[in-house]
């Protein structure tokens, strides 16, 4: 009887302790890490384009959009992306 008892206390406080034990990311984080993601692929989507043969010059190459826009919300979604994985929400008490 005691052998039970002793099992059944043992249960309870693993039950217990496995509740007040935080997972190092929540869904807050993963909704925030897929916006960085999201922001990383449109980056590197709006870098894409046509480029220059040895016959033929694309002057496009030089475009705002490839050349400045993109890199940036590229490099700003990676930027996001950090503060995804570190961004901790608040207790709620």
């Amino acid at each position: 009887m005691e052998q039970k008892n002793s099992t059944t206390q043992l249960s309870n406080q693993s039950e217990n302790t496995e509740s007040y034990v935080r997972l190092p990311l929540v869904k807050t984080n993963f909704i925030l890490m897929s916006i960085a993601g999201a922001m990383i692929i449109a980056g590197f989507l709006l870098m894409l384009g046509g480029s220059s043969t040895a016959e033929e010059f694309n002057p496009d190459i030089f475009s705002t959009r490839r050349i400045v826009v993109g890199p940036t919300i590229a490099f700003l979604g990676f930027l996001f992306m950090g503060f995804g994985i570190i961004y901790r929400p608040r207790r709620k008490e």
